[in-house]
């Protein structure tokens, strides 16, 4: 992965924005990505938790992890006895 320099979200527009070495901009729109995987007000509570508190995290998840997975494990309903 190439190296990143700074890692912030801007609340204007709705969107993570990382700056890498070469010179890239990558813009992630955080909206299409909740409503593209997120199917309960869990999941997007936890997408936005991750989104405010570490959005560097965030963006790994997107652009090299697998977020349906995350999600499934961090949002999985237990029952009480």
């Amino acid at each position: 992965m190439r190296k990143i320099l700074s890692c912030e979200f801007n609340l204007d527009t709705a969107c993570v924005e990382l700056r890498l070495a070469d010179g890239t901009l990558l813009s992630i729109d955080c909206t299409a990505v909740e409503n593209e995987l997120a199917n309960s007000m869990y999941q997007r509570s936890e997408l936005d938790w991750l989104l405010y508190t570490d959005p560097l995290a965030y963006a790994g998840l997107i652009l090299n992890g697998d977020p349906e997975l995350y999600l499934k494990a961090v949002t999985e309903k237990t029952l009480l006895d």
